[in-house]
This record gives structure tokens, sequence and C-alpha cells, in this order.
């Protein structure tokens, strides 16, 4: 859920008891059309390291905590 609207962000995090399951979820899922729309179903990547000047605590437009004004 998006914490600003509460409203879905469009995707989740499902554990399948092995990889088998998962490679077979995958393949009979990925592009089916659920509720209206076509899904993507995959394997979950790790998270990669974002680049600090994108991060949205400190942005200067949003005035977060480092937002470059020396505050």
């Amino acid at each position: 859920m998006d914490r600003m609207t509460g409203k879905s962000r469009g995707f989740g995090f499902v554990e399948m008891a092995s990889d088998a399951e998962a490679k077979e979820a995958v393949a009979k899922l990925n592009g089916q059309v659920l509720d209206g729309r076509n899904i993507v179903v995959n394997e979950a990547r790790p998270q990669t390291d974002r680049n600090p000047s994108f991060d949205r605590n400190s942005r200067p437009d949003r005035g977060g905590r480092d937002d470059r004004r020396g505050r």
C-alpha cells in the first residue's frame, strides 16, 4: 500500500515451498489477466543500492532533512 494515498501500489510478494513450484507459477501466471489487467509474475530480485541524490528524504524540492540549504 502507498503510505500517502492508502491505495495499492500494484505489487506483492509470495513465498513458494520450492523452486519448482515458483517456476511453475511464473510460467502459468505471467501475462495472465487479473481483474482486467495483465499481470507480471517473476522472481524477486535483491534490492539494489539507490543513488542517494534521488533519495526521497534528501530531495531539495521535497523539503527533506538534507534539503541542501544548510539545515
